[in-house]
């Protein structure tokens, strides 16, 4: 449903959002992950802003990470006004001075009158970003590759005597290894504390090890979706709007395993520095509004952060949510802190397992 009918729909204004209403920027630059994720976002927030305050809205595309947004604040050359962020890069980032503070009082009320503070779900509003949507890590199955036996758990993805085939695997450890520990038996509850020993650590490597020779490994969602689709390979790590984009709009034999699915958050962060600030976070209360937020799930099926959404989201979107309560049993909520803490040391040892 696009942003115009639920406003009809539920009586709202949608773009009474405390917009400025004259800018001295014609353009903002917003970066994000690109592929189905961003169309998301430039039909439920970025056109939609854009007719309203006819600021134009540049996209760029980006995997993540914060090496490319250091050397922008650092050198004193910004040119992204607004990020797309996950949680760990937001913590790591706001800690090294790369975002603007976010003023949370400033934020529009929900639908239904919420303050900000009580209508975002926990966690969804940090220092230095305010979320946009609930998204999941996921196990995708290519179909076709299963004739017989058909994979349903994690431990099936790591069993490749029994599911032959290539395996999908990011080139980032984020979620990885979490998946490495439970498929070797740890507990979702204990997995954190399990990793945060050396003993730990290597174990999940170890795991890792036994998939390694039947590993083909991707950057982007894009790209990852293009090997399963291709049938290069049989499972991968994913992203589920990506693949419920393919499944859905495309017509593709995937399949999603909810199966301890890690899930994560993202967020929209104004860059520190910008020129534009007034126009940036003019969109980042837009786009985090009650209406924009539930109309995206309607373009990819990443859940929305505001409570107060899930009463305008169709039912039939709402039922391939990864918070839909069918799908979310067993799930593992991603630790950002954990990976702030020790991602850094993970990365490298990830990246000569890579090599070797």
């Amino acid at each position: 449903m696009s942003i115009s009918r639920l406003a009809r729909a539920t009586g709202l204004c949608v773009l009474g959002l405390g917009i400025p209403s004259s800018f001295a920027a014609e353009a903002l630059t917003i970066a994000s992950f690109g592929g189905q994720y961003t169309a998301s976002q430039r039909q439920a927030h970025y056109e939609p802003f854009s007719k309203e305050t006819g600021v134009d809205i540049k996209s760029v595309d980006y995997n993540g990470g914060l090496a490319e947004l250091v050397a922008q604040v650092r050198s004193g050359s910004v040119s992204w006004d607004v990020v797309d962020v996950e949680m760990q890069d937001l913590d790591r980032g706001c800690a090294d001075g790369l975002f603007e503070k976010v003023d949370i009082d400033a934020l529009p009320a929900g639908a239904d009158k919420r303050a900000a503070k009580d209508d975002f779900l926990d966690g969804a509003l940090q220092p230095c970003g305010v979320g946009s949507v609930v998204w999941s890590n996921v196990i995708a199955v290519n179909e076709p590759a299963f004739q017989d036996a058909k994979p349903q758990t994690i431990e099936d993805f790591f069993d490749v005597e029994r599911f032959p085939g290539k395996r999908g695997l990011p080139k980032r450890p984020n979620a990885l290894l979490e998946w490495a520990l439970m498929a070797d038996g740890v507990a979702p509850g204990d997995v954190y504390a399990t990793l945060s020993s050396e003993e730990g650590v290597d174990r999940a490597f170890r795991k890792l090890d036994t998939i390694k020779d039947q590993a083909v490994f991707w950057e982007t969602g894009a790209q990852m979706i293009q090997l399963l689709v291709d049938g290069e390979v049989a499972m991968s790590t994913a992203y589920n709007g990506r693949v419920q984009g393919a499944i859905s709009d495309e017509g593709k034999p995937l399949r999603i395993l909810w199966d301890r699915q890690i899930w994560n958050a993202d967020y929209y962060a104004v860059v520190k520095g910008t020129h534009a600030k007034k126009e940036a976070d003019a969109f980042v209360r837009y786009a985090t509004g009650t209406v924009p937020l539930a109309a995206q799930t309607g373009f990819i099926a990443y859940g929305p952060v505001r409570r107060s959404a899930e009463a305008l989201i169709d039912p039939a979107k709402a039922a391939n949510l990864p918070t839909a309560k069918a799908n979310f049993r067993h799930a593992l909520a991603f630790n950002s802190k954990w990976w702030t803490d020790h991602g850094e040391a993970i990365s490298e040892r990830y990246a000569s397992w890579l090599a070797r």
